[in-house]
């Protein structure tokens, strides 16, 4: 029982560590596509360092970084394969990694846990999927109260509207 607990301590500050690494190798992407639009090199980059992320997080069980991690990747990922990640996107991709690095910062090292509301989260990829033109699927609140990543459909739109219906104007 403690090797096992041992293992995970240590994958967990592995984790940490190369998240801190892939954290700055998408800010580094990020940077890039500012100063050259669409660099397909820098968004193919930015696509698979999220990619990489989420795995990783998953793998290890860290449910609230690899939701998290997975949704933003879901949604950069088809305007990053084809080459139309628009230019008004990079300030919500940039505040997104801001509270993905402040996520990291704050996950407990004994546990792995992020004992934090999604609210922000909700909001800043709600945001991001407006802006890329991608539906954003909330967690359904049976996976929210779980801390899960949702494996099944949803019917939802970014802003909480069925398909097919149009979104209310504030």
């Amino acid at each position: 029982m403690m090797d096992s607990a041992l293992s995970f301590d240590e994958a967990l500050q592995g984790f940490l560590l190369d998240a801190q690494v892939l954290l700055t190798q998408a800010q580094e992407c990020l940077h890039h596509l500012e100063l050259i639009d669409n660099d397909p090199d820098a968004c193919h980059c930015l696509d698979n360092t999220l990619d990489n992320l989420a795995r990783q997080a998953t793998q290890l069980g860290l449910r609230e970084v690899a939701h998290y991690t997975t949704a933003l990747q879901q949604l950069l990922g088809p305007a990053c394969h084809g080459g139309c990640l628009p230019r008004e996107a990079l300030p919500a991709v940039g505040a997104c990694l801001t509270l993905l690095a402040w996520q990291l910062e704050l996950v407990d090292p004994c546990t792995g846990r992020l004992n934090l509301d999604i609210g922000e989260q909700l909001v800043l990829l709600g945001e991001l999927a407006k802006v890329v033109q991608q539906p954003f699927v909330q967690a359904c609140t049976s996976c929210n109260d779980q801390g899960g990543v949702c494996i099944h459909p949803h019917t939802e739109t970014a802003d909480g509207t069925p398909p097919g219906r149009s979104s209310p104007t504030y």
